[in-house]
């Protein structure tokens, strides 16, 4: 748990101060501002809450992608599948960064992508998510794991997805250990909704989406721990895995960069109730001037080399119509 970060949190939420938030993947590096002080240079949206401007022009733009080798995620697949039947992982979110070339800004990218959240950071980073991190209204805290990806151009691929056995493998780990994170820090924990499916634009392609919903009780001083509740939950167990804390481990050990944000969450907190994402679909500036999409998938047993790879591809994409 980053003390710092929880304490910072929990001192606005005792004043019922309106704050934005941003932590990274490793749960080390954070920003914390009042709300009617973010930077000119963070731009975000939850749903409806956002400091967007409604003036903006977008401008066209282009943009290419370079699939990461694919000899280089087969033998990290292969280590990840190594631990799995090692027994020290059960599910694990492997990723890997792609090369892009781009021809506009990230603040374009950010009017101009369609997504219920989305943060542009500085120029340093932009991403477009679909996934909730964690929702607290009316003392209810709500968690939206999603796992569980098709083409919905597919024939039957809502039946396809919903009766894949990996897929629904993946989704069951994945709810049981977010239903074991709410139970940390709330009460009366249950699994409201199980695996329903969304739409989700993925630029010229529309893709099927599973999620889940759980939700548990918090006390009504709720506001006053925010910043502990946060933290006793992070990472989030979709990107990372399952047991958590080895799971973590073998991601340092074999992806072999730095997620830095990606995979990391932000949010606001309105001093009634506070809404926050993962941030997934992920783009960032390297050193070099360049750029990398960063993504990746849930691996198990039942996985396959071949549909995890070309999953890690088609999640490379930027949500406009």
């Amino acid at each position: 748990m980053n003390i710092e970060f929880a304490s910072q949190l929990n001192a606005f939420g005792k004043e019922r101060k309106p704050f934005f938030f941003l932590i990274d993947y490793a749960a080390k590096v954070f920003e914390v501002f009042a709300l009617d002080a973010v930077p000119s240079g963070i731009l975000y949206q939850l749903d409806a809450q956002t400091n967007a401007s409604k003036s903006f022009t977008c401008k066209d733009f282009s943009w290419q992608k370079t699939p990461p080798s694919k000899m280089q995620y087969q033998r990290q697949y292969e280590a990840v599948i190594e631990e799995i039947k090692a027994g020290n992982t059960y599910l694990l979110n492997l990723t890997t960064p792609s090369k892009i070339e781009l021809s506009c800004s990230f603040k374009n990218l950010f009017y101009t992508a369609n997504a219920p959240f989305k943060l542009c950071y500085h120029e340093e980073f932009v991403c477009f998510s679909p996934e909730r991190f964690v929702e607290i209204r009316s003392n209810v805290i709500s968690t939206y794991p999603m796992k569980g990806t098709i083409d919905a151009s597919i024939a039957n691929a809502k039946e396809m997805i919903l009766n894949d056995e990996k897929e629904k493998a993946e989704h069951v780990m994945v709810v049981d250990l977010l239903r074991n994170d709410l139970s940390m820090v709330s009460k009366e924990v249950r699994v409201e909704q199980f695996r329903y499916v969304e739409k989700i634009q993925a630029g010229e392609k529309e893709l099927l989406q599973v999620s889940s919903k759980i939700k548990g009780k918090l006390d009504e001083n709720w506001h006053e721990k925010v910043g502990d509740i946060i933290a006793r939950l992070l990472p989030a167990g979709s990107i990372s895995g399952t047991p958590k804390r080895s799971s973590m481990e073998i991601i340092e050990r074999i992806e072999g960069y730095n997620r830095g944000f990606f995979t990391g969450i932000f949010g606001v907190y309105d001093g009634e109730r506070l809404d926050s994402a993962v941030m997934i679909r992920f783009m960032e500036k390297t050193n070099d001037e360049g750029y990398v999409f960063k993504s990746g998938g849930g691996i198990t047993l039942l996985s396959e080399a071949q549909k995890e790879y070309d999953e890690l591809c088609d999640k490379v994409y930027i949500p406009v119509f």
